[in-house]
């Protein structure tokens, strides 16, 4: 199976082939992905010598994360899913961050800001891929969901930024944390794949992002409607 990943929803930014495990990856950090993307897209393409068309589906992180960089994740895999008549899978990006950790339990958080973090629990299964327990949240880092068990480890740049109220919160159910732990384009490939086997691939146009945090995300559409940037 040969999946073309894409993930951009924190300030790093990576394109991705899975190809039956195997992958070929991109990455580059700093916000800029509205200007980096394709270009990122077409060199890994060409590097590999494949084309659009021969791809089983287009991955992409559909969130939650930057309200901004799942806009244009999701914006480019479906121009590129149209023209290649190409199913898309979105992927949880908080999932792809914690299939990246070496552990069996991941508490995955991305700053969300205004004081925020948006929160996965994922736990790993017998075929070594992360299926999450419970929902996918916006939450104070000081009311976050205790999870159920011990030696969970926290992952993402949530941690990094809220880490002592998130300890002070979880207390023992944290054996540690990770600094500098970001979703990869290479594991939305992963569980793209996995998703697709499992007939969870959809049409082009499905290729929307979730933003767990909707009540801003509805605000922002009014504001724009009403010519307010």
């Amino acid at each position: 199976m040969k999946i073309l990943a894409l993930e951009t929803s924190t300030e790093a930014c990576s394109v991705a082939i899975w190809t039956d495990g195997a992958v070929r990856e991109r990455f580059e950090s700093g916000n800029q992905h509205s200007g980096r993307i394709l270009a990122m897209v077409d060199g890994l393409l060409v590097e590999s010598g494949f084309s659009l068309t021969q791809f089983d589906a287009i991955a992409f992180g559909r969130g939650p994360g930057s309200f901004t960089g799942l806009r244009i994740g999701a914006g480019v895999a479906q121009g590129l899913a149209f023209g290649a008549d190409t199913p898309v899978v979105p992927v949880s990006s908080l999932a792809a961050l914690a299939q990246g950790e070496n552990a069996l339990k991941v508490l995955a958080a991305f700053d969300a800001h205004m004081n925020q973090i948006y929160l996965g629990a994922f736990v790993r299964n017998n075929h070594n891929i992360v299926e999450l327990i419970g929902i996918e949240s916006v939450v104070a880092p000081s009311d976050a969901r205790l999870p159920e068990g011990n030696d969970w480890v926290g992952a993402g740049n949530g941690w990094d930024q809220y880490h002592a109220a998130l300890l002070a919160r979880m207390g023992k159910h944290v054996m540690t944390w990770q600094t500098g732990a970001y979703p990869l384009a290479r594991h939305i490939g992963h569980l793209g794949a996995v998703a697709c086997q499992a007939g969870k691939a959809l049409p082009a146009e499905q290729a929307l992002p979730v933003y767990v945090r909707d009540d801003v995300a509805v605000k922002q559409a009014k504001a724009r409607e009403r010519g307010v940037s």
